[in-house]
């Protein structure tokens, strides 16, 4: 039956509810129950069906009920508690304030953020996507989740940053899987009136709007949307408005979609489109410009330029402008591989940056193009490297774990000529997990208990290992597993509905896995390096594990493919037809569609959380970090963040096997696998005492817990980037933003140490002590090492020179060297004194090394002088 005419019914709030709409647009709802408690109470299945969105639950929920609601009193107390709560939330001093803002009046000096407000942000922070929930679908996997997980924490830290992103309209697809077990992609359009996001209006009620200059002959329109993320503003900036042709309106259509033309355009409308988004926002709202930009990948990397245009618009040259920017600018690479980098041919940047354009419309226009280009200038001269342009334009950078670190200045070293690896300026910190998000409630009350009333945001430590029962904590972990069973067998059903199976043939499906079984767990992106099918290496070997009549194991895993991966989609198929076979797809499962909603049961409800990259190339693994908060113990190679925590006792590590024949390293590696699942896990996991409790498993769980979670928490990660980085960046970029001369001076003087480096000499190095030289030394002697040093037209002042000793390997060079600065004793004669404390085969050398107040690191200069 046809309608005459439809009308819009528009939803009504009863006043006694209102609060409700300020508690639904804060996404701190999505990591505090108890507010989410409060939407879920309206009506639980659509709470459900509208992936946990309170704003779509508060315009569609039935008006009846909610007038139901509004007359409970107790209800009604809930809300006005809740509101209150969030009110005290975003108004109370914080770690931030409660460290920082002391010290703000006795020593300015030292204080990088001494001259900002209350308010005011000390750092934008730009990532391509960020994952705070299910309902703001604009992330895919684990760069976006720590993202967000970055925002929460800043925000339960007090840390004032600012969040920079895309909405995008389509979002990432949704998987499912074909009858044959392939990867397909889905893509749902995502209204932003129905997201918890606001537009951000000017003082006429107009939404905000920035552009960007496209080579089309005109500029793109880039609407700004914001979500608050606790205290956190997140900037999302969208170009599907009406101002936009159909062309561009498509710019932030899909997340790493399309070709590497699309990319380009949201990489420009992140970068660029970005900087001055963040202005703007800060101007209308009388907040002060953030002076530090925190780059998370290399994808934001023309935010720089436009940094340096606005730099020289106030009369500074390019060197004094782009020095400005470095002492402002951070870079975290997540990339352990070069393969994962972000490279554009060098004609497609020439154009987007406006090649043959008058300078008037161009990109950044009086910025010049061939200094541009240098930035992003790699071996392959028709390649544009956008992780290359984040390090040059960033004077402080970081990899996301230890190993990380050391695997990123191996990777990079070529930006840094003349200098070993070891000394390249890429730092670490340790990538984190927020907490509240990520441990279910039963497993967060434990957690409180294990930290005895301590604030968990800035405990690194849970010292009261026996605050709860081996019952409590064994009753805990049942009930977990048994959440994750229940989930999927109702997504394992809904897959097989989609492969085209009848519901009649799906009875099985409420039976798979069991929940008083052990339960090993493996979700994350496939891709070749992270090793899907490890697992399958020795199919019999697996098949005995999972069908042992006394000891059985379950697999239950996850994971979606890129696209345009098909690779890693036949690896995916490859699990999927695994656990197809007939009498193993009780015990061995691939739930479709991974996202936030589902990890969270997956990390909770493992007994054990597999991992096995091949080493060096898991940059950091968060997932298994939220497996060890909810009690889940590890299984992994010693890689990424397991690489750096203690071990032994812990969980389990499989052993690395170094060789150049692949396919024998993953043989073994897999046997290395099954050998420690076998014979070390199921028994530990099944061995009972009388009252049927896993004594030994348990006190596992106890130690795992109390000593890695803190040292895996997202709010200690964000500690470590104010400290290392934030102000110290802050800090930094007060010297030269405020006085234009500094940054000048600096420019200059790189210039006259350029010049004069070549005639730097270096003559008569001597190593003993005064009464016998360059004889045998004894250890635990104070030995001297001297050189005459010729400066030419360069003084003291401008370089460093110093001693380097260390033992000698077979090949002749020294390992793991001790530098130590050399003074000079006023005639041209650098000396310094040194303990020498082993015996052994000890070699020596001098070198001279440029130096500068603004240069933190001489290697960013490539200069050198060895003896």
């Amino acid at each position: 039956m046809k309608p005459s005419n439809s009308v819009n019914v528009v939803q009504s709030v009863p006043a006694e509810l209102t609060p409700l709409w300020r508690l639904a647009m804060n996404l701190r709802w999505s990591w505090r129950r108890e507010t989410r408690e409060l939407f879920k109470t309206i009506d639980p299945l659509k709470w459900s069906d509208f992936d946990e969105n309170p704003r779509r639950m508060l315009m569609e929920a039935s008006a009846v009920r909610l007038q139901e609601l509004a007359a409970d009193a107790d209800y009604v107390a809930k809300v006005r508690a809740e509101e209150h709560n969030l009110n005290e939330y975003l108004q109370s001093s914080l770690w931030y304030q409660d460290t920082h803002a002391v010290h703000q009046v006795k020593d300015q000096a030292t204080v990088g953020e001494s001259d900002l407000g209350p308010a005011d942000p000390i750092a934008a922070y730009f990532s391509m996507e960020f994952g705070i929930h299910p309902s703001l679908p604009i992330y895919s996997g684990g760069l976006g989740v720590l993202s967000g997980d970055h925002m929460k924490s800043a925000s339960d830290l007090g840390v004032p940053l600012i969040g920079v992103g895309l909405l995008y309209s389509y979002g990432y697809f949704t998987q499912s899987l074909s009858g044959d077990g392939w990867q397909e992609e889905h893509y749902e359009y995502h209204d932003p009136h129905k997201l918890p996001v606001e537009p951000v209006l000017d003082e006429k009620g107009q939404q905000l709007k920035v552009t960007v200059a496209f080579p089309e002959g005109r500029d793109i329109v880039v609407a700004l949307w914001v979500a608050a993320v606790g205290r956190v503003p997140l900037l999302l900036l969208d170009t599907n408005i009406p101002d936009n042709p159909p062309e561009m309106q498509n710019v932030t259509d899909r997340l790493y979609g399309g070709d590497n033309e699309h990319r380009v355009r949201q990489e420009l409308v992140l970068g660029v489109g970005g900087v001055r988004a963040v202005n703007l926002f800060c101007d209308t709202r009388g907040l002060a410009r953030p002076r530090v930009a925190h780059l998370n990948e290399g994808h934001a990397g023309f935010l720089g330029l436009e940094r340096i245009r606005e730099r020289m618009n106030e009369g500074l040259s390019f060197d004094a402008a782009l020095t400005q920017v470095r002492a402002a600018s951070i870079f975290t690479t997540h990339t352990p591989v070069p393969a994962g980098i972000d490279r554009f041919d060098m004609n497609l940047v020439r154009r987007y940056l406006g090649e043959g354009l008058p300078e008037d419309r161009r990109l950044v226009p009086g910025v010049p193009m061939d200094r541009c280009l240098e930035l992003g200038a790699e071996a392959d001269p028709h390649r544009f490297n956008m992780a290359h342009m984040g390090l040059r334009l960033a004077q402080h950078a970081n990899g996301v774990a230890k190993l990380h670190g050391e695997v990123s200045r191996e990777m990079f070293a070529s930006l840094y000529h003349n200098y070993e690896p070891a000394e390249v300026p890429i730092y670490s910190v340790t990538n984190g997990v927020h907490l509240p998000t990520w441990t279910k409630p039963e497993m967060r009350d434990i957690i409180e208990r294990f930290a005895d009333g301590q604030d968990l945001a800035v405990a690194d430590t849970w010292t009261n290992e026996d605050a709860v029962s081996d019952e409590e904590l064994w009753e805990t972990r049942n009930k977990l597993r048994a959440d994750l069973v229940r989930v999927a067998r109702t997504a394992v059903k809904q897959s097989g509905v989609k492969r085209g199976q009848f519901e009649a043939q799906l009875n099985w499906t409420n039976r798979v896995l069991d929940p008083n079984i052990l339960t090993v767990g493996f979700a994350r992106r496939v891709s070749t390096y992270k090793r899907l099918t490890l697992m399958l290496k020795n199919p019999e070997r697996l098949r005995k594990i999972l069908l042992n009549e006394d000891r059985p194991v379950q697999f239950v895993i996850a994971g979606k493919a890129h696209p345009h991966d098909m690779g890693g989609k036949k690896l995916m198929q490859e699990i999927v037809r695994f656990a197809d076979e007939a009498g193993l797809r009780d015990r061995f499962l691939f739930l479709p569609d991974y996202d936030i909603g589902l990890a969270g049961f997956l990390v909770s409800g493992s007994d054990i959380w597999l991992n096995n990259p091949v080493r060096p190339q898991e940059a950091s693994g968060t997932s298994g970090m939220k497996a060890v908060m909810n009690g889940c113990m590890t299984l992994s190679i010693s890689d990424g963040w397991w690489d750096e925590m203690p071990q032994e006792g812990y969980g389990w590590t499989i052993p690395t096997v170094e060789t150049d024949d692949l396919m024998f390293r993953d043989e073994l590696e897999a046997e290395a696998m099954y050998d420690l699942l076998e014979h070390e896990i199921v028994p530990m996991f099944y061995d009972r005492d009388e009252k049927d409790m896993p004594r030994e498993w348990l006190q596992m769980i106890r130690r795992s817990m109390t000593t890695l979670s803190p040292m895996v928490s997202c709010t200690r990660m964000v500690r470590d980037y104010t400290e290392q980085f934030y102000r110290p960046a802050n800090h930094a970029s007060r010297l030269v933003l405020h006085d234009n001369d500094a940054a000048q001076q600096f420019v200059n003087w790189k210039e006259r140490v350029y010049q004069g480096w070549p005639n730097l000499r270096l003559s008569d190095l001597q190593f003993g002590n005064a009464t016998n030289w360059d004889r045998a030394v004894t250890s635990g002697e104070p030995v001297a090492i001297s050189v005459d040093v010729e400066l030419g037209m360069l003084t003291d002042s401008d370089v460093s020179v110093q001693a380097i000793v260390g033992k000698v390997n077979a090949a002749g060079d020294i390992v793991d060297p001790t530098i130590t600065e050399m003074q000079d004793n006023g005639e041209g004669r650098y000396w310094a004194q040194l303990p020498i404390h082993e015996p052994g085969n000890l070699g020596y050398t001098v070198r001279i090394v440029p130096k500068h107040q603004i240069l933190p690191n001489p290697a960013e200069l490539g200069l050198v002088k060895f003896y």
